[in-house]
């Protein structure tokens, strides 16, 4: 916005989001007044109470849709699914937060990639200054 012309976005995002229900917004979410999230809490409902889930995994990216399929599929109710939206700036507030509600739950990272190309070198030091 500060440059004088305009350039297009290119969103690079996998295919098979296009046409997933679930990867879609509703035209609310778009309203004055709303803001982009750093971190989507977990939104089913069927999960346990906070203080009785297990295990917090924290994911980016398509792999939560794959995750979430996977727990419905297994009907695991005490495993909270947490997607970081952002790397940079890294929701750390958000996440403290968050974690204050799963005070006995282990935590762990979720991703597809091999544990040296995806986002887990640039989140594990982040998540253990947690």
């Amino acid at each position: 916005m500060r440059m004088p012309f305009r350039k297009p976005l290119v969103v690079i995002a996998p295919k098979k989001l296009l046409r997933l229900k679930g990867a879609c917004s509703d035209i609310e979410e778009f309203a004055d007044g709303t803001r982009f999230h750093l971190l989507i809490e977990d939104k089913n409902p069927k999960i346990v109470a906070p203080e009785k889930v297990r295990k917090v995994v924290f994911c980016s990216g398509q792999v939560y849709y794959d995750l979430e399929a996977q727990r419905a599929k297994d009907n695991i109710n005490d495993v909270a699914i947490l997607r970081v939206e952002s790397y940079c700036p890294f929701p750390f507030k958000e996440i403290i937060s968050e974690l204050k509600n799963y005070k006995n739950a282990e935590i762990c990272w979720a991703q597809e990639e091999p544990k040296n190309a995806g986002a887990w070198l640039y989140a594990e030091p982040r998540l253990r200054n947690i």
